[in-house]
């Protein structure tokens, strides 16, 4: 007879980017787990100033903020050092000041605590927050959609990743960002144009599609980009003097034509994980995970996606989309319940492919 899976309570560290993030969740995989405490502390006016995340300015607010995040994490949680399991921490990919700020700290609480340390992928962080919310069994496809990164995968199991297509220029959510910019929009970009396009129509410009329609399963968004850009820059005066209806215009086109393009690529990625798998249709399973999952237009055409092809839609809430301390502490769970733990010499790294051979578990 097999051991009955042991109850486990981890304190999960994020500050791979702006986010200054710590929590404690408690469960045992494949979940749903509970979450006890999830602290985040945005760096948005921080940043605003200069459009975008400055990265030497983020690594000083993770040092200035990290202690007394966890100190309040473990505090909400009703949880003392003692009583956690183990520390997770993201070590990469991001910018490299900030991971190596989460990542030294847990290190610290480790080896004071003589607990074990988790150094995580950050993208793996995402991926298994469905187990987190829902305990989504593996395998499932899923569609990773952030500042920084866009790719689809089946996840076949802790640390087991396939890669099907990834962009090949900039990220989805770096896209949003750079044409709310283009456009006159405050940062950060996402929410931004997710707003005015409500008001906006999304036939006003005819923008590229890029990718849509070709075999595979990689995304392209610089040449989308560049239209906002030559159409926005013919404004006299410049993003500044663009009038409000024209910049929803603009937000809500942009945004119809980014749409179009992450459901052609899934509708592929479906298909191809049907074949790969041979799942029957009730037992599939599409998880949509990062910041830009949050988006209600690309969430909704993502659900309906998913009816069309047999899927079921998993998309945690929207506070467990975007980067936080939550869906560290589980991966660092299901990491730490499979005995995978790691040394104290494990380094911060800025590229971190999740299918890397490092996570064959």
């Amino acid at each position: 007879m097999s051991a009955t899976p042991t109850e486990l309570v981890v304190l999960g560290i994020e500050t791979s980017c702006d986010e200054t993030a710590a929590a404690v969740v408690r469960g045992i995989p494949p979940g749903p787990g509970q979450i006890l405490s999830n602290v985040v502390h945005h760096q948005i006016e921080n940043h605003e100033p200069y459009g975008g995340v400055v990265p030497e300015i983020a690594a000083r607010a993770h040092v200035e903020l990290l202690d007394s995040v966890i100190a309040r994490a473990l505090s909400d949680a009703g949880k003392d050092m003692s009583q956690i399991d183990g520390f997770a921490a993201t070590a990469g990919p991001g910018l490299i000041g900030g991971v190596m700020v989460g990542l030294l700290s847990a290190k610290a609480l480790a080896l004071a605590m003589n607990k074990p340390l988790v150094a995580l992928n950050h993208l793996e962080a995402h991926a298994l927050s469905a187990r987190l919310v829902e305990g989504t069994e593996f395998p499932f496809l899923l569609l990773l959609i952030s500042g920084g990164h866009c790719q689809l995968m089946a996840a076949e199991g802790v640390g087991k990743y396939n890669l099907y297509g990834a962009t090949i220029d900039d990220a989805v959510g770096e896209a949003f960002d750079k044409v709310a910019k283009l456009i006159g929009l405050p940062y950060p970009g996402g929410p931004e144009i997710e707003r005015a396009a409500r008001q906006g129509n999304p036939k006003r410009f005819a923008f590229p599609r890029p990718m849509l329609g070709r075999r595979g399963m990689e995304f392209s968004f610089s040449g989308l980009k560049t239209a906002v850009r030559q159409i926005a820059g013919g404004v006299p005066g410049g993003a500044p003097n663009i009038e409000p209806k024209l910049v929803a215009d603009f937000a809500a086109s942009f945004q119809a034509a980014v749409v179009d393009v992450l459901v052609d690529r899934a509708r592929i990625a479906m298909r191809k994980f049907r074949s790969d798998f041979g799942c029957p249709k009730e037992a599939m399973d599409f998880v949509v995970a990062g910041g830009v999952a949050s988006n209600r237009s690309i969430a909704a055409a993502l659900k309906s996606l998913a009816a069309e092809e047999g899927f079921r839609l998993s998309l945690p809430p929207p506070a467990l989309c975007t980067d936080n301390g939550a869906m560290v502490a589980w991966a660092g769970l299901e990491r730490l319940s499979r005995g995978l733990t790691d040394a104290l010499g494990s380094p911060p790294r800025a590229r971190w492919p999740l299918e890397s051979p490092e996570h064959i578990a």
